[in-house]
């Protein structure tokens, strides 16, 4: 069947099903028919031919390959957890693992949406009282024989010049609302948008913070699931080889641990986690408790992560509607002032 990709809640979904129905004894190829007959349109089709592959004797793993629907590191946990029994963890894991990822992609779809409309809204504003508004006001000054002057003059003529742009302005401006509406509204496109971004800036300020859970999610997943150190490491490798500097940092935490480190100094060496959090860790591995403690440390990591975005957020909106009312405040002072005085000389 053509290719499809799965979003993350889809993917979450279906580990999360897939899980209860073998919690609950169901054969795999049996599960996958019982959730194709649930599905409507491609996913419950595409479910149906992995249960008719399952069903001829292929392990789950080489299903998900074969449809090429879902990420490798989906089809690389779920064949570790065949090999080691742990199939079902394998599986809870991923759906946990995809749903904080939606919820982290919603965040970020929020974050940049939103003050984006906010800020076109601002410039339509300025734009009208530039190209609209202030004409209107130099006729009213040469009708009682005076001109704007000053800043109000100066602004009169940006307007002129904006007005005499429009057509190239509202081109802009119809490519831009395109933009903002298939960054908020299209999966692939928004993606794309994010992949580039974190190529080049996703190693930084709250763009770090995000690698830094993403890293915590994952290496606690395939701890869970019974991953060797060397081999979960790679797999996040692996799975941030969108942001270079963050994969460069992983195989140097792998190197650490080939060399016979410990997996929260390599981590604190590699600078993967924040040095608390490999405290923490080292604590959790000596007593027993790696993965519950790693799993701990991947939902606070999360949600610092989380609440940084949101504090970025929270300073760039009311950064944007007091720059914008300050700029509409001082046009308009600058031709009433002006008028009100020669309204009072009038009298």
């Amino acid at each position: 069947m053509k290719q499809m990709l799965l979003s993350n809640m889809e993917i979450s979904q279906i580990c999360q099903e897939l899980a209860v129905l073998l919690h609950a004894g169901v054969m795999l190829g049996d599960g996958l028919a019982l959730l194709a007959q649930e599905e409507s349109g491609r996913t419950g089709e595409l479910l149906a031919e992995i249960g008719r592959h399952v069903d001829q004797g292929e392990t789950l793993a080489a299903a998900l390959r074969e449809s090429k629907a879902f990420p490798s590191y989906v089809v690389g946990l779920v064949e570790v957890g065949e090999r080691s029994g742990r199939t079902e963890q394998a599986l809870q894991s991923l759906s946990r693992y995809y749903e904080q990822q939606d919820h982290m992609d919603r965040q970020i779809r929020a974050a940049l949406t939103y003050p984006s409309i906010l800020l076109l809204l601002m410039l339509v504003v300025i734009a009208v009282l530039l190209t609209k508004v202030l004409p209107v006001f130099d006729d009213v000054y040469a009708s009682l024989g005076g001109q704007l002057t000053g800043i109000a003059e100066g602004l009169l003529v940006v307007g002129q010049m904006l007005n005499a742009a429009m057509p190239v302005l509202c081109a802009l401006m119809v490519i831009v609302v395109g933009l903002v509406m298939a960054f908020s509204f299209s999966d692939s496109f928004r993606g794309k948008l994010l992949t580039f971004w974190r190529k080049s800036h996703g190693d930084k300020g709250i763009s770090r913070k995000m690698t830094e859970a993403r890293f915590a999610q994952a290496l606690a997943m395939g701890l869970s699931s019974g991953l060797p150190l060397e081999e979960a490491v790679d797999t996040c490798a692996a799975l941030l080889h969108d942001i270079p500097a963050a994969a460069n940092r992983c195989k140097m935490c792998a190197s650490r641990l080939a060399e016979g480190g410990e997996l929260a100094e390599a981590l604190r060496e590699s600078e993967m986690i924040p040095p608390a959090a490999c405290r923490l860790l080292t604590l959790g591995m000596r007593s027993g408790n790696g993965d519950t403690v790693m799993d701990d440390i991947s939902r606070r990591l999360s949600s610092e992560a989380d609440q940084a975005l949101e504090r970025k957020v929270a300073q760039v909106e009311p950064a944007l509607v007091l720059a914008t009312s300050l700029l509409v405040g001082a046009i308009l002072l600058s031709v009433m002032l002006p008028l009100m005085n020669i309204m009072a000389a009038i009298r």
